[in-house]
C-alpha cells in the first residue's frame, strides 16, 4: 500500500485510478477531434483546451470515487464494476453541467460530451479487464511472511483469504514450542538463517504475531532481516494498514502512544475544517431549507407530532449539545423513557420516515449544528448519553473518540453498516479511532465522497 496523507491506499485501487485518468484525457481529446472531423474545421492546439480536458478528467474520476468504482467488491468485479461506471458517468454530467454554469469560460463543448462520455465507459471496461485482471493477480501483491503460529496468524490467515487484498502470505514461522493454531507453520529451530530463508522466499514484509511478546521478540533476526531492506511491521499496525480500523482485541495504550498518529501538527488542518463546515454548511442550509421545510409538512401529515425533534447528544470532549433532526419515529417511540437501540425494520418509524432515513433526508437540519460549530460535516457519529456511559464500561478506549468533533458522516459509516448493537458498537469505534488517529483534509475529502455512495444505494440506513 501507498501512504497519502497518513491514509494508505492499494497499489491496485491508486495504480488503475491513475490509468483512468489518463483514459479520460484520451477520450476527453478524441472526442474533440471526432467533432472537429465531423464539422470539417481544424483542432487547433491541444494546449487551448488543456483546462477543460482536466476539469473533464477531474469530475468523471471524481463521480467514480463517490459511487465506489474504486471499492474492493468493484476492483473484483466486472459486473459491479460497470454498473458503478455508467452510474458514475451520469452523475459526471451533471456535474459537468453545473461546472460549466458556474464557469462559462471553461468549453465543455456540449456538442462532443456524448462522445466523450461513450468512449470514457468503453475505455474504462477495457482498462478493468486488461489492467484491472493483472493487478489482481499475485504478482502484484506484496509477499508477506507472518512470524508466529498462534491465533494472531491464524487471524492473518484469514485476513489473507478474502478477495481483493493487497498481499499474499507466503508462509508461517513458529517461534515457540506453543501448540500450533497453524498447522502449516515451520518451526523456527528448523531454519538455520532466518534472513537467508526471507530472502529465498522473496519476501517484502515480515509481520510479528506473537501472542506473548515479552522476553520472546527475535530482536536479532529482527534487526538483520530489517537491513536487508525487508520491511519489518506488528501484528496492528499491519491490521490497521490493511483494513482501515483500528483492532481493540491487540492495540494496547504504549502503541496508540508510540504509533504513528494523533499528530499535533493538526491545528491548520483544523482550522481548515471550520472554514470550510462554515462555508458549506451556511451554502446548504440555503439550498436545503426548501427541502427540509417540505418534508417538515408530509412529516406532520403522515403521523401525529412534531416535524423535528430535539435529542442530547455527547460531542467534543464529552460536552453534551442537542440535535434537531426530523422526525422519523412514532412519537411514543420511547414512552417508557428508556433510550433503545434502533433495529431492523423498527415498528417504531413512520411511513415517510423510512424513506427519509434511508436517504438521509432526515439529518440535514444537523447542518444547523455544523454551522454552530457543535458539529462538523465529518467526524464519530455523536452518541446518546444513556448508550455512551454504558459503551464507555464495556468498550476499551470509548471515550477517546470524543476528542475529534463528532460529524453527520464519518468512517464508521461510510465502512460499515448501520449499527444496534454493543458488538457492532465495538466496530464502529475501531473505525472511529482509526479515524481520530488517521486524521487528514484528505480523509474527510474522501469520506465526504464516499458519503454519495452511501446515500445512493441505502448502504446502512435503518
Amino acid at each position: 500500500m501507498i501512504r497519502l496523507f497518513k491514509h494508505y491506499v492499494p497499489h491496485a485501487v491508486l495504480l488503475l485510478g491513475l490509468f483512468d485518468l489518463v483514459l479520460l484525457l484520451v477520450a476527453g481529446e478524441s472526442a474533440w477531434q471526432m467533432r472537429a472531423g465531423q464539422l470539417m474545421t481544424d483542432a487547433g492546439p491541444i494546449s487551448d483546451r488543456v483546462g477543460s480536458l482536466s476539469a473533464f478528467a477531474v469530475i468523471v474520476l471524481v463521480g467514480m470515487i463517490a459511487v465506489g468504482v474504486y471499492g474492493s467488491e468493484a476492483v473484483r468485479s466486472m459486473r459491479y464494476a460497470v454498473a458503478r461506471l455508467l452510474v458514475a458517468v451520469s452523475l459526471a454530467v451533471l456535474l459537468l453541467s453545473f461546472v460549466d454554469f458556474l464557469f462559462p469560460s471553461l468549453d465543455f463543448w456540449r456538442s462532443t460530451l456524448a462522445y466523450a462520455m461513450g468512449l470514457s465507459i468503453i475505455l474504462l471496461i477495457g482498462n478493468r479487464i486488461v489492467i484491472g485482471g493483472l493487478l489482481g493477480t499475485s504478482a502484484f501483491r506484496r509477499r508477506v511472511l507472518v512470524l508466529g503460529a498462534g491465533h494472531r496468524a491464524n487471524r492473518l490467515r484469514k485476513l489473507g483469504n478474502k478477495p481483493g487484498v493487497g498481499f499474499a502470505l507466503v508462509g508461517y514461522i513458529a517461534m515457540s514450542d506453543a501448540e500450533a493454531v497453524v498447522e502449516e507453520a515451520i518451526a523456527r529451530s528448523a531454519i538455520k538463517d532466518l534472513t537467508r530463508f526471507v530472502e529465498n522466499l522473496d519476501v517484502s514484509e515480515v509481520v510479528l504475531a506473537l501472542e506473548e511478546r515479552r522476553n520472546a521478540l527475535p530482536l536479532k533476526d529482527l534487526l538483520r532481516i530489517k537491513t536487508t531492506g525487508v520491511h519489518v511491521n506488528d501484528f496492528s499496525s499491519f491490521v490497521e494498514r490493511e483494513t482501515g480500523r483500528v483492532d481493540l482485541d491487540t492495540v494496547n495504550p504504549s502503541w496508540l502512544i508510540f504509533s504513528d498518529g494523533f499528530s499535533s501538527g493538526r491545528m491548520l488542518s483544523s482550522a481548515a475544517k471550520r472554514i470550510f463546515d462554515i462555508a458549506a454548511s451556511t451554502l446548504l442550509c440555503i439550498l436545503a431549507l426548501p427541502l427540509i421545510a417540505l418534508f417538515s409538512i408530509i412529516v406532520k401529515l403522515d403521523s401525529p407530532g412534531p416535524a423535528f425533534f430535539r435529542q442530547t447528544r455527547v460531542g467534543l470532549f464529552g460536552e453534551t449539545f442537542e440535535v434537531i433532526k426530523l422526525r422519523s419515529m412514532r412519537t411514543d417511540a420511547e414512552k417508557a423513557g428508556e433510550a433503545k437501540w434502533a433495529q431492523t425494520n423498527d415498528p417504531r418509524v413512520t411511513r415517510i420516515g423510512k424513506f427519509i432515513r434511508k436517504t438521509r433526508i432526515d439529518e440535514l437540519p444537523q447542518v444547523w449544528s455544523v454551522l454552530k460549530g457543535q458539529m462538523s460535516f465529518v467526524g464519530p457519529r455523536p452518541e446518546r448519553p444513556q448508550f455512551v456511559n454504558e459503551l464507555e464500561h464495556e468498550l476499551p478506549y470509548y471515550a477517546e473518540r470524543h476528542m475529534v468533533k463528532p460529524g453527520i458522516t464519518g468512517w464508521a459509516q461510510i465502512n460499515y453498516p448501520y449499527g444496534a448493537s454493543i458488538e457492532d458498537s465495538r466496530h464502529k469505534l475501531e473505525y472511529d479511532l482509526y479515524y481520530a488517529k488517521n486524521y487528514t483534509p484528505f480523509l474527510d475529502l474522501l469520506i465526504l465522497l464516499q458519503t454519495v455512495r452511501v446515500i445512493l444505494w441505502g448502504e446502512g440506513a435503518r
